[in-house]
């Protein structure tokens, strides 16, 4: 679950716990989170999803030894039996694949981990993907009707989920999975976990009859409409247009009904809300926030905790969490067990937040009330594509505006930041654009 969706402009890399992802469980979430992570990271929040913008830009890609590459082909080639993969069958799959330095840099460059939070929700989460994904929820209303009678998970929860994750099916990632994950399986962290991932592609172009080919995504490995990992997609896919093909790629039921059965094997309850946008008391204690920390409703508000508009958490013994992704003074949110689920999809609050406040924005629900602890707050898609707009205008060389803030961009906002008299931080946000727009 290393989203696509995020980006292609922001490759989305998901958190590297993400590539833990997939109720499984342990191994299953755990893996699907990290993967996830990497393949979120390369997917690209900006189109989010595969989508998040970076803070940094990654390494240099280093020089991989070609004669250790086919070593360790052969080594898993021969283990393969083992794994319920055909030795012939393996080494047809890799047979010509090369390895990809590029994304081992990207390990460390996940956007839920290194983003600030307000900027990594105002790419995801802004009035561009909200209106797309009302639109999916009309097109898609008789399949989503049956999906949450099946599996029990609402419209808007798949649904945003699809956004973040891939955009809504228009940002899968472009990274051959053979080839990255052959090179993550070789060389680099977590190398155990990712040939788990790469035998279970091989088994998917083995068992399933699925063309290398079409077996393209993040680079952690994540692919589809909602970027499953291969192992999550052996365990946890299914095929619900009928077919007889479990289709992640080209079957939009597919991939929302996988989605679904992945959210209710993680603990989703159809009659609980993922959580709510809280204020607390002058004095509160801060040191009880956490996601671990679980106590009953009924403690959070003899502890003073309101919703954000002043009434009362619903009553009751149901265990929730204080989350305060920013600190005691940014938003608050109390968060039940569907958070968890959430959670168990890409291992990272942020991009459980996002997905929380996508699928309430989908119902028509607002903006957080609470504003984010910063005084340049981040932008959305859009106006990502304005303040490139905008540098273009001032004769900077930096392609087309695609919303994707690379190190063309941000060398032009660092110019154009030193011109004005501004700290040369290279940060796209709100203080440039306002600064940069006619007046």
């Amino acid at each position: 679950m290393l989203s696509a969706s995020i980006s292609p402009s922001f490759e989305h890399v998901k958190p590297a716990e993400s590539v833990l992802r997939g109720p499984g469980r342990r191994r299953g979430v755990r893996g699907f989170l990290l993967a996830r992570a990497c393949a979120a990271a390369a997917a690209g929040l900006l189109g989010l999803g595969a989508q998040a913008q970076t803070a940094t830009a990654p390494a240099a890609a280093p020089v991989l030894d070609a004669g250790a590459y086919q070593a360790c082909l052969a080594r898993l080639a021969a283990q393969a039996p083992d794994k319920g993969v055909a030795r012939d069958v393996f080494r047809s799959a890799l047979e010509g694949v090369q390895p990809d330095p590029s994304i081992l840099p990207l390990l460390d460059a996940q956007p839920e981990f290194k983003t600030p939070i307000w900027d990594y929700l105002a790419a995801l989460v802004d009035d561009e993907r909200v209106a797309d994904g009302q639109r999916m929820l009309v097109q898609w209303r008789d399949v989503l009707t049956r999906v949450q009678q099946q599996y029990g998970v609402d419209p808007a929860t798949v649904v945003a989920v699809w956004g973040v994750e891939s955009n809504y099916g228009q940002n899968f990632g472009g990274r051959p999975l053979l080839s990255s994950l052959s090179t993550l399986s070789c060389f680099g962290r977590r190398q155990a976990y990712f040939q788990g991932e790469l035998y279970a592609t091989v088994k998917i172009i083995q068992d399933e009859h699925v063309a290398p080919e079409r077996l393209v995504g993040s680079w952690a490995g994540a692919f589809g409409h909602t970027q499953f990992m291969p192992s999550t997609y052996l365990r946890l896919a299914v095929d619900f247009d009928g077919d007889g093909r479990r289709d992640l790629v080209d079957s939009v039921p597919d991939a929302l009904a996988s989605t679904a059965n992945f959210l209710a094997k993680a603990g989703w309850h159809d009659d609980l809300a993922w959580g709510y946008e809280v204020r607390l008391p002058a004095g509160f204690d801060a040191g009880v926030a956490g996601r671990r920390n679980k106590q009953p409703m009924s403690r959070w508000t003899a502890l003073g905790v309101l919703r954000v508009d002043g009434s009362t958490l619903p009553a009751g013994s149901a265990p929730a969490a204080l989350l305060l992704p920013a600190g005691a003074q940014g938003p608050a949110f109390v968060v039940t067990r569907n958070f968890d689920a959430i959670f168990s999809y890409n291992a990272a609050e942020s991009y459980g937040l996002a997905i929380a406040h996508l699928s309430d924005r989908l119902r028509g629900g607002s903006r957080f009330v609470t504003p984010w602890p910063t005084d340049d707050a981040g932008l959305s898609r859009a106006e990502r594509r304005e303040l490139q707009g905008l540098l273009i205008m001032r004769g900077h060389d930096i392609g087309s505006p695609d919303g994707i803030i690379g190190a063309k961009t941000r060398e032009a906002i660092g110019a154009e930041q030193t011109r004005l008299g501004l700290t040369a931080n290279g940060r796209a946000g709100q203080k440039i654009l306002q600064a940069l727009r006619p007046s």
